[in-house]
């Protein structure tokens, strides 16, 4: 059985570039595998709930696909079960073209990066756009508490596949808070030294 993953992404078309490039045999093992690949491991449940950005892909009627960078506080992207992950889409710079693409089209792809540890996860599904008149108990739970801006509006995505890619050519990159994480025992060491250097001299 195919996994969900290799039924929407090898198309006749990538099958033919994989024949022509000398990777359809490799790649034939996502077709044979035993698990289908429907839902989310807690694997990937983790691993969602603590990214803290990430980046989707959404397709306009006129077949452009338009990539956006999404980021908020760590679990700002929530997991409402094993198939459905969702979050808070606040007010920008109110183009609406992701939503307006997925108006005409739910088709929607996610990569989540984790820089330092050099992983990332592809993730497949189909969005629905929810209002706080259709659904404020969902609203609510999409919510962000350390935001204080007004949500307009929650996507709701069902995953139809999600994809663990290898780990070459990520590039592993640090935010500030897991600079400062880092950095912190080796500040407080300094400061411990520095003060046993002036008891030291104070006793002499």
């Amino acid at each position: 059985m195919a996994t969900a993953f290799a039924e929407i992404a090898f198309t006749p078309s990538v099958k033919a570039a994989q024949n022509r490039y000398g990777s359809r045999e490799a790649n034939s093992r996502f077709e044979l595998a035993d698990d289908p690949g429907f839902g989310m491991t807690e694997q990937e449940i983790d691993f969602i709930g603590e990214r803290d950005s990430f980046y989707q892909a959404t397709v306009s009627e006129t077949g452009w696909p338009y990539v956006q960078h999404r980021g908020g506080a760590k679990g700002y992207l929530k997991v409402l079960d094993e198939c459905t992950i969702g979050f808070a889409d606040f007010r920008g710079n109110r183009q609406y073209l992701s939503v307006g693409n997925l108006n005409a089209n739910d088709r929607i792809s996610m990569i989540l990066m984790d820089y330092p540890n050099r992983q990332r996860l592809k993730i497949w599904g189909r969005a629905r756009i929810v209002h706080e008149h259709e659904d404020p108990e969902l609203i609510a739970q999409l919510q962000v508490p350390s935001c204080r801006a007004r949500v307009e509006r929650g996507i709701v995505i069902h995953v139809e596949a999600c994809e663990w890619n290898c780990p070459q050519h990520i590039t592993p990159r640090y935010s500030k808070a897991e600079v400062d994480h880092l950095l912190t025992p080796l500040l407080e060491e300094i400061q411990s030294l520095k003060a046993q250097l002036s008891l030291s001299r104070l006793s002499t």
